[in-house]
């Protein structure tokens, strides 16, 4: 059995306050009734990516499986736009794939996985198939497209947040996780997410791997200092406070007003487009795997 990481046997010691990002109670701004998953691939959901990579490695077994990967191609910081490609086409068939498709690039993700284990000079266990491990990424990822989507379309309560996060589940069952695994209610999920930030730790290696992270210390340098200034402030404002306090960074009241009135801009531009523009990139990389999978490529 692989080992339980998340005790759920007690009540949370972390509070939504410190575990999640503050989104004002805003009124919509616009949307659809009831809306889901497919309605959060819109590119800007995407702003929130090396967030998301700081919140997966707050857990240390993820950190270290990612610094110590013995799968070169796959490094972020060796080949960061191979990473991006993989990783933005598994979030798009994980949410717009068939099961057929999502079974296809589980055993590609597998095949890579198989050499993301720990040995003896690991400072901690970690197996890439260790589904806890994969149920956490799994999590951050839907925290991503959950805070994005209020961010751009006002918060949701009630029935609503409840039906778009119903199908959330594929964001972990595309790999290992099991569908009894992912928390069946919204409430159950706040629990769970509460519970497992009580893990969240950064040592001074990981610490420097956000460093290098944020600092896009892996692309060359015209990008980076055009784009390094954005991302930081992007990168802080999707983090909650609890992984800011943890890493020492930073974020001011005024930090957070502008954080929010950026979005607010973003919300009245991406209005005014259309839907398969919003969208188009998901639908592009499912285009890219079907491609791939009738050509019998490699997938990732």
């Amino acid at each position: 059995m692989p080992r339980s990481y998340v005790n759920l046997g007690h009540p949370p010691r972390l509070t939504t306050a410190q575990t999640r990002i503050t989104i004002t109670a805003t009124p919509k701004r616009w949307t659809r009734h009831n809306p889901d998953l497919t309605d959060a691939l819109d590119f800007w959901s995407f702003a929130g990516a090396a967030a998301n990579v700081v919140m997966q490695i707050g857990w240390p077994e993820i950190a270290y499986g990612v610094i110590e990967s013995k799968v070169e191609s796959g490094s972020l910081m060796a080949h960061p736009w191979k990473r991006a490609r993989t990783t933005t086409q598994y979030l798009a068939v994980a949410i717009l794939g068939s099961d057929a498709e999502r079974a296809a690039y589980r055993e590609a993700v597998d095949g890579a996985h198989r050499r993301v284990r720990s040995d003896e000079n690991s400072p901690v266990p970690y197996n890439a198939f260790n589904r806890e491990l994969q149920l956490w990424v799994a999590a951050c990822l839907y925290i991503g497209f959950e805070d994005t989507f209020q961010l751009l379309h006002g918060r949701l309560s009630g029935e609503a947040l409840e039906h778009f996060y119903q199908r959330s589940s594929t964001l972990g069952t595309t790999l290992q996780v099991t569908e009894d695994m992912w928390p069946a209610t919204r409430a159950d999920f706040d629990v769970y997410w509460n519970t497992a930030c009580e893990r969240v730790r950064f040592d001074e290696r990981t610490a420097r791997f956000v460093d290098d992270l944020v600092g896009l210390r892996m692309i060359n340098w015209p990008l980076r200092a055009t784009f390094r200034n954005l991302l930081t402030f992007l990168t802080i404002g999707f983090l909650p406070p609890l992984f800011r306090e943890r890493l020492d960074l930073a974020w001011t009241e005024d930090d957070r007003r502008r954080f929010e009135r950026l979005f607010v801009f973003v919300s009245f531009v991406n209005r005014f487009l259309p839907r398969f523009l919003r969208t188009g990139g998901s639908h592009l990389m499912m285009r890219d795997l079907r491609r791939r999978i009738r050509k019998g490529t490699n997938l990732i």
